[in-house]
């Protein structure tokens, strides 16, 4: 797979950046050609790891207009998503520590407000993977996906009670609604590939999932897609999408292009271009 990003920002001062736009440490190794970030015009770079692993860069930006970008070659298995529906659910006394962080609240997933309303929902539910499916049919099956409703303050309650939003709600919702259930589960974002999807495709983003603790390990779960599926690439996760902004400007700053590209290497020339959102 040929994957990249490129994302342009028109600045009126020297403006700090964060990053977050490398393909994720743990699938390092799949990449043939590293997506290594680049700018335009181009400005030194720090990079680090944050408190989640995910691997960072900052740097000072000039006034005028700035270009990020990535591109690399990425080898994927081409198999979609493991599924394991016998995953049990761990009592809390027995989860391992490094999880317990993703049971608590966070800033959009509200679970002191949904809390009550989950139980309603889901008590009845077999424990385990049968639950987690249930809560993503219902979330998949409630909310309206919507580009023109997206919103960068709505919290999971916020989507439940209006029933519409982006991948990035989808989400939320569903973590919040696990933790509830006293199931751990983390917010994830990458690319996700359109290969196996009938066409028309749509434009290629960026994608928000989540991966849920069961069985001894974690495992995918999309409530905006509900289905497995096939070129799904980790670039961060954290508690909730505030935790792995792609980009956060430190001062005013507007975005005039958008691309993202999740093409098959073998028949994509290596001098294309991506079309362009505007």
């Amino acid at each position: 797979m040929r994957i990249g990003c490129r994302l342009r920002y028109r600045l009126i001062q020297s403006t700090p950046i964060i990053a977050i736009l490398n393909v994720h440490y743990s699938r390092f190794g799949d990449l043939e050609r590293a997506d290594y970030l680049v700018t335009q015009p181009s400005v030194p770079l720090q990079s680090y790891r944050d408190g989640f692993g995910n691997w960072c860069t900052r740097m000072v930006a000039p006034p005028g207009d700035f270009t990020l970008s990535t591109d690399g070659i990425f080898r994927d298995t081409g198999r979609p998503d493991p599924t394991a529906p016998e995953a049990e659910q761990h009592a809390v006394e027995d989860l391992p520590f490094e999880t317990l962080v993703y049971l608590r609240g966070s800033r959009y997933c509200d679970t002191d407000i949904l809390s009550e309303e989950a139980w309603r929902r889901f008590e009845t539910t077999p424990p385990g993977w049968a639950r987690v499916q249930a809560i993503c049919d219902f979330v998949h099956s409630g909310v309206t996906f919507d580009y023109m409703k997206a919103s960068a303050t709505r919290t999971a309650s916020q989507t439940l009670a209006g029933r519409q939003g982006v991948c990035r709600d989808f989400a939320h919702l569903a973590i919040a609604l696990c933790r509830c259930m006293i199931i751990p589960a983390r917010y994830c974002t990458g690319y996700l590939s359109e290969f196996g999807q009938p066409e028309p495709h749509a434009p290629d983003d960026f994608a928000a999932w989540m991966e849920v603790f069961l069985g001894g390990r974690w495992w995918v779960f999309d409530p905006r897609n509900n289905a497995p599926r096939k070129g799904r690439i980790l670039i961060a996760r954290g508690r909730d999408a505030a935790d792995v902004p792609l980009t956060q400007t430190f001062g005013p700053s507007t975005l005039t292009q958008f691309d993202v590209w999740t093409w098959d290497a073998k028949d994509d020339p290596s001098d294309a271009s991506p079309g362009s959102r505007n």
